[in-house]
């Protein structure tokens, strides 16, 4: 299994508040439909339930330890580690799509990390976690200016 972490984050790592994103940039959502597309996501619970619905083009793996069942073709899991334990041996690219918690649980073990990195602050209650950028080689693979509002796309890859 090849782990990315993908998140929109401000200057200060800022992920969201009340269960919700921060920002709403339709050019970013484009870019995180076209990169997770045909691919497994995690995420934990509260993530989950902040979803318009289920995505399409998607498998979905949802991390909680309260809740056993979300619908139909919703896969569960208790914890990280018995996710990991069960995809370790799968040859594919699997995104972690948050929140707060669970990218800090799976940075650890992600060899890629694709961040929207937004040039600007905001009040928010979860954050992204701190990462040694020394540690990755980094490739900026856009600059957008979408209503007022300056970010990168930048893709961190594990030395």
């Amino acid at each position: 299994m090849k782990l990315t972490l993908i998140a929109a984050i401000g200057k200060n790592r800022e992920l969201g508040k009340n269960n919700d994103m921060i920002w709403h940039l339709p050019q970013d959502l484009k870019f995180f439909r076209q990169e997770t597309s045909g691919h497994t996501i995690v995420m934990g619970r509260k993530t989950f339930e902040s979803l318009p619905g289920k995505l399409p083009k998607r498998h979905h793996v949802v991390i909680s330890r309260t809740c056993k069942d979300l619908g139909e073709d919703i896969e569960m899991c208790e914890s990280v580690e018995e996710f990991m334990k069960r995809y370790k041996d799968v040859d594919e690219e699997i995104y972690c799509i948050g929140g707060g918690m669970i990218y800090s649980e799976m940075l650890k073990y992600a060899s890629r990390l694709v961040l929207t990195q937004i040039d600007a602050d905001a009040d928010a209650e979860v954050y992204f976690p701190e990462f040694d950028e020394s540690l990755y080689n980094k490739k900026i693979l856009s600059n957008i200016e979408e209503n007022g509002v300056f970010y990168q796309h930048v893709e961190y890859t594990l030395k």
